[in-house]
């Protein structure tokens, strides 16, 4: 094995740094130490390794010395756009079934299964009446299951194209799917297709498969991304701006602590209720109160909604257990790491699994149904409380560290904000200052951190280059509590942007009783990229162009997830730039490369060709944002600005 890395080599937090030392002193491996001893298939990292079928597993020689046929005859580009695919697919899976979810649950609440209450009928109004359905004389049970049914729809239609594209689409996208027969007939049916066409004897041709592979990422944007988002903020309402604390000191040595971690808000939620219902209980085993903290995406809906602190992000997702002051964490899907069981067994702390196609062993399983929503999260918070007492004095040690941070930042809420400064019309303020140069144009910082890379190092490193080009950043999932752990989402970060962007969020900012926005808006979970997305919608319909002429670009600077690759496909769609980090394992293609890379005016068929944006892989921060501005400049001369 190789000598482990001194832990500032691992990540930027002090904190984790603090709580590596204490693991690897109690023999604890992490999954940075994991990503030290596990090396990387040089031909699963470029992409070339196919295992699709029993004649295999087949992989190509690089540089043409040895087999470049598979036993079935694929060749490289074969083998990598279904590799591609493939993962395109896993990403949008997981956001597929999280909206579906969502959709069974607002039908078991309208029909009295489960206990939750619907929190934003302007939602709900503003839904129905995009998807067609007429509200008068509706009540709101009513309006709810035409909206939940439209939904399921979306799994279930065998022509057309899905209702939440329709209801979201930019028009002259649109039409670009439509010429191009890349448009979705439902969720289902298109990751079964995907599925079919990649195996051996399905689809062989690399240019179809990826073009196939953009159709998934429209899945991804519609049937996961929006329909998630939607249905959520009906159900727990629109997020609105919040104050909130970062970092690990966000564990409180005398309280119970009960981290949730996942994705989908359903029992994160009914969590956080029960352990204020519970709170007295705390208190006669000793503690003063119950403390819920976040981890990756649940933590940001909780975040966005009820202001609960978020703990960490993804790469050191184990961390707060190393604290020994966690008395549960609680998790159902999505960025899970199965090695928490075998951090938590050091400790008191209880890893408690809630979904029946998600367990890990050696875990705690309590179900979770909407219909026994409940029944779980009580009895969750109860086992808690019970592992308080378990504690052992010897192993708890808390970072003191926390960071105060903003977040909440819907599109209605963005829109709120610049009605305080034009309140006829609220998207001039922010189209006027893009067009006279003090906002050079705006980035989405997305995805995760990753245990390969330094923790935190390249979301930050990247956003600073960028806003102090006058560029704004927006962040969802953990990128976003990246960003909020160093500064960059309280009104003091407005220190580190150029003159411009600083003189505009300042402006904004005493507009609305604050001494300015941060230089980062904190967007919300993975499905809240489609808040992005509606975002760039409004300023295209604005300004009568398409969204692909719109100066902005989209990042992954430490991504991990196949979830990533979809969303980054779906803004690829779109006409937008995408930036990611960490190798995307398409490289042992060259026309692969290509068709995701390139503006070669002579190449066949290309991302930048068809819609309008490419992948930019670049693994330094600082060359990443001098590739992404250079584009983001194109674009603003083709729209006729400096």
């Amino acid at each position: 094995m190789r000598n482990k890395p001194d832990v500032n080599e691992l990540t930027m937090d002090t904190g984790v740094q603090q709580l590596l030392v204490k693991a690897r002193e109690e023999g604890i491996d992490t999954a940075f130490d994991r990503a030290i001893k596990m090396s990387q298939c040089g031909f699963g990292s470029t992409g070339v390794c196919c295992r699709l079928c029993l004649e295999g597993p087949c992989r190509i020689a690089p540089n043409g010395k040895g087999p470049q046929l598979g036993v079935c005859g694929a060749n490289v580009d074969t083998i990598v756009s279904r590799n591609f695919l493939n993962a395109v697919i896993q990403g949008v899976s997981s956001h597929a079934e999280h909206a579906r979810e969502i959709a069974h649950a607002l039908i078991e609440i309208v029909e009295d299964k489960a206990p939750y209450v619907i929190q934003d009928q302007a939602k709900l109004n503003s839904i129905a009446r995009g998807l067609g359905t007429p509200c008068d004389g509706k009540d709101v049970n009513e309006l709810v299951k035409e909206v939940a049914h439209k939904a399921l729809e979306d799994f279930q239609k065998q022509s057309g194209t899905l209702n939440w594209l329709k209801l979201h689409a930019h028009e002259k996208s649109y039409k670009n799917w439509q010429q191009l027969g890349l448009l979705p007939v439902n969720a289902h049916l298109e990751i079964a297709k995907g599925i079919a066409r990649m195996v051996m004897g399905g689809d062989a041709d690399p240019a179809n498969l990826l073009l196939g592979t953009i159709t998934m990422g429209l899945v991804d944007g519609y049937a996961g991304l929006h329909m998630s988002t939607d249905l959520q903020d009906i159900l727990f309402g629109s997020p609105r701006t919040v104050k909130t604390q970062y970092r690990l000191g966000v564990i409180k040595k005398e309280k119970v602590n009960i981290s949730v971690n996942g994705h989908i808000p359903l029992l994160a939620e009914k969590v956080v209720e029960w352990a204020n219902k519970l709170n007295e209980e705390a208190k006669k085993v000793g503690a003063e109160g119950i403390n819920v903290i976040g981890v990756c995406c649940s933590g940001n809906e909780l975040l966005m909604r009820k202001g609960i602190s978020v703990a960490t992000n993804y790469a050191s997702q184990e961390l707060p257990i190393v604290t020994g002051a966690l008395e549960a964490m609680v998790v159902d899907i999505q960025c899970i790491m199965p090695g928490l069981q075998q951090v938590a067994s050091c400790y008191h702390t209880e890893l408690i699994t809630t979904l029946p196609y998600a367990k890990i062993s050696g875990a705690t399983h309590v179900e979770f149904t909407t219909e026994t929503a409940d029944e779980a999260a009580k009895e969750i918070v109860l086992r808690a409380i019970d592992n308080f007492e378990k504690r052992d004095p010897n192993k708890i040690d808390i970072p003191e560290e926390v960071t105060e941070a903003y977040a909440g930042f819907s599109v209605e809420q963005i829109i709120e904000a610049l009605s305080s400064v034009n309140a006829g019309d609220p998207l001039k303020p922010l189209v006027d200052a893009i067009a006279g140069g003090e906002i050079v144009g705006a980035v989405a910082l997305v995805g995760c951190t990753n245990p390969r890379k330094k923790q935190d190092k390249y979301n930050v490193e990247l956003a600073m280059e960028l806003i102090k080009n006058n560029v704004l950043v927006v962040a969802t999932g953990c990128s976003a509590h990246s960003l909020a752990k160093f500064g960059l989402m309280s009104p003091e970060g407005v220190k580190y942007c150029g003159d411009g962007l600083r003189g505009v969020l300042t402006a904004i900012g005493q507009a609305n009783g604050l001494p300015a926005l941060p230089p980062a808006l904190h967007m919300g979970s993975c499905v809240d990229n489609s808040r992005i997305a509606d975002l760039l919608t409004a300023l295209a319909n604005y300004l009568n162009v398409s969204v692909k002429d719109l100066p902005v670009a989209g990042s992954c600077p430490e991504t991990h997830h196949p979830k990533a690759l979809a969303i980054g496909t779906f803004f690829l769609a779109n006409g937008v730039d995408v930036h990611v980090g960490v190798n995307p394992q398409v490289t042992g293609s060259e026309f692969v490369v290509n068709v995701l890379t390139s503006s070669k005016q002579d190449f066949p068929v290309t991302t930048d060709g068809l819609f309008g944006g490419k992948l930019i892989y670049e693994e330094d921060s600082v060359k990443a944002a001098e590739t992404i501005l250079d584009r983001i400049k194109k674009k603003r001369r083709g729209l006729g600005l400096r």
